[in-house]
């Protein structure tokens, strides 16, 4: 990510907060021969930044924090269900020349396998297909059921989960892609209801480098 480029104005109200801190945006205006509607905007951005912070009947005070721990924090706070994508979901019946056909069209590293009532029962990988298709047997005769990692051995994800956690989760497994899930009913399983994979965390890191992200 850039650098937070601040105009001259916003660099003189940083150093005014910094050193008469707590301080009104009246008093800051005072100092600037400025209405306090002409500084509005830049209080504005440099609150939003996470260089200033505000108390009501308090004033303006300078966070401390740098540009390198504004990041930290802006990442921190990010959740799956701001990046995460529609799954890839296969019935538990299907044969694995289904599931590799899914697998080519939707152009994905992985796939996730449910039961009648669309609960998550499995994941199949590119490795599973590929070693699959490396036996004798008729791959139109082989449900994916047989190959496929099953529950509990699936690691998962939920929407309000911190995505910096799940890309962890995605380099300490070494696996492509990890399923957004809800608890169904207490104790009977899980509806997939998104994905999270190593291109939602690129898109992440390009709109960090685009500073997209508020």
């Amino acid at each position: 990510m850039r650098p937070i480029e601040l105009t001259n104005r916003q660099e003189h109200i940083l150093a005014i907060v910094k050193e008469n801190g707590p301080i009104t945006g009246e008093q800051i205006a005072e100092r600037l021969s400025l209405t306090r509607a002409t500084l509005r905007p830049d209080l504005a951005i440099l609150t939003m930044a996470g260089f200033l912070d505000a108390r009501p009947r308090v004033g303006y005070f300078y966070t401390g924090k740098t540009g390198s721990q504004l990041l930290t924090d802006k990442v921190r706070n990010i959740q799956v269900q701001d990046y995460q994508s529609r799954p890839v979901v296969v019935q538990d019946s299907s044969s694995v020349y289904d599931a590799i056909c899914t697998m080519f069209l939707e152009d994905v590293g992985t796939l996730f396998v449910v039961d009648k009532h669309s609960t998550l029962v499995g994941v199949l990988s590119r490795k599973d297909l590929l070693r699959a298709s490396l036996g004798k047997q008729s791959l139109e005769t082989i449900p994916v059921s047989i190959i496929m990692t099953r529950m509990p051995n699936i690691t998962i994800c939920k929407k309000d989960d911190f995505i910096i956690e799940v890309a962890k989760k995605l380099i300490d497994k070494q696996i492509d892609g990890i399923p957004v899930v809800r608890e169904v009913e207490r104790g009977s399983g899980f509806e997939v209801v998104g994905r999270v994979t190593k291109t939602n965390i690129t898109s992440l890191l390009v709109d960090l480098s685009n500073d997209e992200i508020i």
